[in-house]
């Protein structure tokens, strides 16, 4: 705090002071704002004695178990329990169709608390929001309130999680995508905590790109509802191979892992180490429409299902499994260079 002791001579240089002050103070203030709004808010979460860290991947699920979500749900609790899970991520459209109405919808127990049962399960779950999410009350969806009502729950716009060996920043991809804002007929969109729009997303590249760059975990991952390269239904987000895909290269990011397409996915980046991964099977999803021809695809499945990851310090191991429990495709990666399994 700066004490500031003037003795004013004349009128004409107490107005000057007093303006001098006011201009001190406003800058000061704003520099304050701008520290606060450039960092992302930071989840510590522990990792395992032996310094490794699993956990699922599961995104456009909510459907009160529907579209094959109970027995998604269940075949993620039994590979949780084998593969004793740290926590969940969500990858976002958590509510169908038009996200939460408010903290006491009954659509937040009937798609999630009652479906996802496993004792694996209990552990955190961290959620990004989805298009469809944006379609209802997103402030819901980010109150404390439904994490009293299930404490597994957590969810905020943009965020990092730090797990020792690895950072995994979550990241708000909904604003960025220009036709929901342009083309809005057919929906309507909670825009509240967003707007002005152009002045949300620089504040949220901002944040990204300095924390990207801050951090000396061993794995950087990138966690978004939209995808970024994808063979699938809703094609490439332009948006964000503009915007977000430059400093995610620039940052030697691992894996973008996304939803939004209804399927799983494997895309190898051809102009750096990133891999591309869509977890979007948690419930409805979408019999062949896909484009096989994808450059870098290695992997692509048309049905529920979700994905799993486990790292330490030496290699990421990845693998997709189907509704079934059938491991569909896996990976390896190790640092410098990743080799297919």
């Amino acid at each position: 705090m700066l004490n500031i002791n003037v003795v004013f001579h004349n009128k004409s240089m107490k107005g000057g002071y007093l303006l001098l002050i006011f201009f001190i103070s406003f800058m000061y203030l704003s520099i304050c704002s701008i520290t606060v709004n450039s960092e992302l808010e930071t989840i510590q979460h522990p990792v395992k004695s032996e310094g490794s860290l699993s956990f699922l991947v599961v995104g456009d699920w909510g459907r009160r178990g529907a579209y094959n979500q109970s027995q998604v749900a269940l075949q993620m609790g039994r590979i949780g329990e084998k593969m004793d899970i740290d926590f969940v991520i969500s990858t976002g459209d958590n509510f169908y169709d038009d996200g939460l109405k408010n903290v006491d919808d009954p659509a937040f127990e009937e798609s999630f608390s009652r479906i996802y049962t496993a004792k694996s399960l209990q552990k955190q779950w961290y959620n990004v929001l989805g298009n469809h999410d944006y379609r209802g009350d997103v402030e819901a969806q980010l109150s404390p309130i439904l994490s009293q009502i299930d404490r597994k729950w957590f969810c905020k716009r943009s965020f990092l999680l730090n797990a020792e060996i690895a950072d995994i920043f979550f990241v708000d991809t909904t604003p960025f995508v220009t036709k929901y804002f342009t083309y809005p007929k057919d929906h309507k969109y909670d825009w509240r905590g967003v707007t002005p729009r152009q002045t949300y997303i620089a504040n949220v590249l901002k944040d990204v790109e300095s924390a990207l760059e801050y951090s000396t975990a061993k794995w950087k991952i990138v966690v978004g509802h939209h995808t970024i390269r994808t063979a699938g239904h809703h094609g490439d987000t332009k948006e964000l191979i503009d915007q977000l895909l430059p400093i995610l290269q620039a940052n030697d990011v691992d894996f973008y892992i996304n939803g939004h397409d209804h399927c799983l996915q494997h895309i190898s980046c051809t102009e750096s180490p990133i891999q591309f991964l869509t977890s979007g099977g948690g419930s409805k999803a979408w019999k062949g429409d896909f484009k096989l021809n994808k450059v870098g695809l290695e992997f692509y499945y048309d049905g529920q299902g979700f994905m799993s990851v486990q790292l330490n310090p030496n290699n990421a191991h990845i693998k997709y499994y189907d509704a079934f429990g059938k491991a569909l495709h896996k990976f390896k990666v190790l640092k410098q260079f990743h080799s297919s399994i």
